[in-house]
């Protein structure tokens, strides 16, 4: 199948600059659309699902991330000799590296994302959190000012009022970041915060927010296409976190009513107007108790969680991906989008739960999985007997589950959860028992 882009070229080759279960899923779209699709691999995954799976796999270097998969350099040099027209770049990674989505412009290859510009404006938390003001969008009170001196930003905190949150300005993965409940303990964590985020950015600055206690984390699927629509596809929530990272989400969010989820959703569709956007994007907003919702951070990217959002809608998100950079408008209109049932994932890790559940790696000896149906999606990139890397994330696979309602796709996902035999399952059993 040939999609025709907006400057009348095909998609019938595709790159993905990416690994695991990730590229794998990316993979099953292409293949489903009749669109080839490249695999790249490092050292330590010669053996791996995804290179399997692909119609062309090239080598890219040694197992670190920095000589293989972050290495721009290789991945286009292997688009041009693969003659792919398009790279697809999951999720972590190149994902929202502008600098990588400027260099497939300059190449004249598809970048299957956003446009720089719009990668860039959201990647800065202060320059985003101007524009979405300027667009109507809700935003937590807060100063993301240029004044960087001790007694500004102390000045600035006790105006919010305290409770607030100290934040890296570069930020993210929860890096830099810091509750400050009382003015008392503010120079203090103010230190702290600096030292983190000069440490994993090479940059020091701050922001200072209201804090929402109680908080939900509420995130909305956006689709923006190269005409000028976007659209929403609801919301997910995925308040279950550990270490700042999300490990259970949902759609929709449950106990919201539906002039919130309308909301919500044209909040999301301003955002991702406001900055021209074009493709997969998820607009991430903090819910208080009283459902009152403030936008956060835009991701430019297909986001880990997607499964769920299809799961409801009955889409696939990466063919949608596809389409639209080849220039086709969005396969549906807000009106046709519609929401059926309740969806959950958990992402399965190779981690150790006698050890604060640290990261494991080595062979996988044994790994038997819920059988798969139209209802339970098993989204992986391993196999029995596949070695898990020290090199990289320790999330091996999700499991999706649908059910009609929240209450039996929540008793679907205890039910395959303990179906799920790998050595990590206890963590994911003790959250649902929560």
């Amino acid at each position: 199948m040939k999609y025709t882009t907006t400057t009348g070229r095909n998609i019938t080759k595709v790159l993905i600059a990416n690994r695991g279960e990730i590229a794998c899923r990316v993979m099953r779209t292409a293949r489903k659309l009749g669109v080839q699709s490249v695999a790249v691999y490092s050292e330590a995954d010669r053996n791996s699902m995804h290179v399997d799976m692909a119609d062309e796999a090239y080598s890219i270097g040694p197992a670190p991330s920095q000589q293989s998969y972050l290495s721009m350099e290789k991945i286009i040099q292997v688009a041009k000799t693969s003659a792919a027209q398009a790279i697809h770049p999951g999720y972590g990674f190149l994902s929202e590296n502008m600098e990588f989505a400027e260099l497939c412009k300059q190449e004249g290859i598809i970048f299957i994302g956003p446009p720089p510009s719009a990668i860039r404006d959201m990647g800065i938390k202060s320059t985003s959190k101007s524009i979405m003001a300027a667009a109507g969008v809700p935003v937590v009170e807060g100063y993301h000012g240029e004044d960087q001196s001790d007694q500004c930003l102390k000045e600035h905190a006790g105006r919010i009022g305290y409770p607030v949150m100290i934040k890296a300005v570069q930020g993210g993965g929860g890096k830099g970041m810091r509750i400050v409940r009382s003015e008392q303990e503010f120079q203090e964590q103010l230190e702290s915060a600096r030292r983190e985020a000069k440490k994993c950015f090479n940059d020091d600055a701050v922001l200072i927010e209201k804090f929402v206690d109680t908080p939900r984390h509420v995130e909305v699927q956006v689709f923006g296409d190269h005409h000028g629509n976007a659209v929403y596809l609801f919301e997910r929530d995925c308040s279950v976190q550990r270490r700042h990272q999300k490990i259970i989400e949902e759609a929709p969010a449950p106990g919201i009513k539906p002039e919130v989820r309308k909301k919500l959703g044209e909040a999301a569709v301003r955002a991702a107007k406001a900055v021209n956007y074009v493709g997969a994007g998820t607009v991430e907003f903090i819910m208080d108790s009283k459902h009152n919702f403030y936008f956060m951070e835009m991701n430019t990217r297909l986001q880990v969680e997607h499964p769920v959002t299809e799961m409801i809608t009955g889409t696939d998100l990466v063919e949608w991906q596809l389409r639209i950079a080849a220039g086709e408008k969005i396969p549906l209109s807000q009106e046709e989008i519609t929401l059926q049932g309740h969806a959950f994932e958990a992402r399965i890790y190779a981690e150790d739960p006698s050890n604060n559940f640290m990261p494991g790696a080595g062979p996988l000896v044994h790994l038997s999985t819920p059988r798969a149906d139209p209802s339970t999606r098993i989204e992986t990139g391993v196999r029995q007997g596949d070695e898990v890397s020290v090199h990289y994330d320790p999330m091996i696979a999700k499991l999706v589950v649908w059910a009609a309602d929240r209450q039996a796709a929540l008793t679907k996902l205890r039910y395959s959860l303990r179906q799920y035999n790998i050595n990590s399952l206890h963590f994911h059993l003790a959250v649902e028992e929560s």
